[in-house]
């Protein structure tokens, strides 16, 4: 039997505080479609990707009316495209690899619209030692292929705490970011909203744009990601005077109610699917809404705007807690789980850059301690691909040093000007520009080759 109190709190998180799945994200093994013959391939994977997900939106919104718990998005992850596409652009010059690679994208696109997704990740490649003639054809297709689709990610994977950081990989994706955006102008470059440059890229992320099947997972896996900022934003609010251990203990409690739904959602849907149930991402993801706020938890523990002195140390707190309490709700815990600080898509992250309180140095800082990195984040339509190469590889450095994923999601707005205020719809919200640094780093990025691998320990 529950409480009255339990089923009151259980209203509030939903209905008052925004508690919802944000992703169930159904990976799918795409190995089994390989074929020299580039037309039977894509009618291979157009029919798999069918048959498998054909059910998902459907189930999903029967999970959603049986347990009363919104599920914002139903996504696919596949294998990296790069694997597919490498014995069907083996001999061909680049202009018509790439064109075969674009091809591929649309084969995807359409796919996912039959079956009624969102978003389908996995148009992309892992590049963190150099890159073989099929991935470096994707890299090249990324603009086109995603200013062609609606629905098509990509995550390009250039550094690992392993191997290093592929430097050459920072550069070429500088270009192909302003390229992307430049593609996609009219929608004040909303491409490179579906592209993240990442180290350490986890294989069971159930996010955009950095979702897909990694080559470890099984054939079919369900992976769920969760949102609960306004849950935990609440609990700090009524945590006036508590010090931080036992601020840390409250945000623990919250997030274990959060990522017990995830797990329930997460079973029931791979149960219906027939497919594995993977993991639970524990990230609170924020959205647009107001109240939905990470910046928002941050300025309840008592800083006046995220981006104040303060905000690092507030944000790895949370973050900790976050991982703590939730680990113990879910069974297995994936995908890059913490706290996401996406600019554009966090209310409270926005009226920090309005106020002048939060600049990309500060959100580079914060982001040693959080899940992903420098996200959704609106700079001047000038910024040279160079310097978006510097940006990139101090990104996976962080990433690098402190061995945690680190993703690069930055949006050039075609003739956009600091602090012009940009709208790119949906989830994806609206940003201030923000800038960047007009010093040059070329001379540093033209160097080129491999930054190697960390030493992490002396003593094995």
């Amino acid at each position: 039997m529950f409480t009255p109190e339990e089923v009151i709190e259980t209203y509030e998180m939903i209905f008052l505080r925004h508690l919802n799945v944000r992703a169930v994200t159904l990976g799918i093994s795409l190995l089994s479609c390989v074929d020299r013959d580039f037309e039977a391939m894509r009618r291979k994977v157009y029919r798999k990707i069918v048959e498998t997900a054909g059910r998902l939106a459907e189930e999903a919104e029967s999970a959603e009316k049986k347990h009363g718990i919104p599920i914002v998005n139903k996504r696919l992850s596949v294998t990296p495209s790069a694997l597919m596409l490498e014995p069907t652009v083996d001999g061909l010059d680049k202009t018509e690899a790439v064109k075969r690679a674009t091809m591929f994208a649309e084969t995807l696109d359409d796919a996912a619209e039959s079956v009624n997704i969102d978003f389908i990740g996995g148009f992309g490649a892992l590049v963190q030692k150099g890159w073989t003639k099929g991935e470096s054809v994707v890299i090249d297709s990324i603009p086109a292929a995603l200013s062609g689709t609606e629905r098509v990610c990509s995550c390009v994977n250039i550094a690992t705490t392993k191997a290093g950081i592929n430097a050459d990989a920072a550069q070429k994706m500088g270009h192909v970011i302003k390229q992307t955006a430049e593609l996609t102008s009219e929608k004040h470059g909303i491409g490179c909203a579906k592209l993240v440059t990442f180290a350490n890229a986890p294989e069971d992320n159930p996010f955009m744009a950095g979702a897909f099947h990694g080559v470890g997972e099984t054939e079919t896996t369900i992976n769920v990601g969760i949102s609960g900022p306004g849950v935990v934003r609440a609990v700090v609010e009524k945590a006036e005077g508590l010090d931080f251990r036992g601020l840390t203990d409250l945000i623990k409690r919250a997030s274990f109610k959060v990522a017990r739904v995830g797990e329930l959602i997460g079973r029931e849907m791979a149960s219906r699917l027939g497919a594995k149930f993977g993991s639970v991402d524990l990230s609170l993801a924020p959205t647009p809404q107001e109240g939905d706020s990470i910046a928002d938890i941050i300025e309840a523990m008592g800083i006046e705007y995220c981006g104040a002195p303060g905000s690092t140390a507030a944000l790895a707190l949370l973050t900790d807690a976050v991982k703590k309490g939730g680990a113990m709700a879910a069974s297995s815990v994936g995908g890059l789980s913490g706290a996401f600080i996406p600019v554009s898509e966090d209310s409270g992250m926005r009226d920090a850059v309005s106020a002048k309180a939060l600049t990309i140095e500060k959100l580079e800082a914060m982001t040693s301690v959080c899940s992903v990195g420098l996200d959704m984040i609106a700079i001047p339509g000038d910024t040279k691909p160079e310097t978006i190469s510097g940006i990139i590889l101090d990104e996976m450095a962080i990433g690098v040093i402190n061995n945690k994923p680190a993703g690069v999601r930055l949006i050039p707005v075609p003739n956009g000007r600091v602090g012009d205020t940009v709208k790119f719809g949906g989830l994806f919200g609206e940003a201030t520009i923000m800038p960047v640094s007009t010093f040059s780093s070329a001379g540093f990025i033209k160097r080129g080759g491999q930054i190697p691998a960390p030493i992490l320990s002396l003593t094995g």
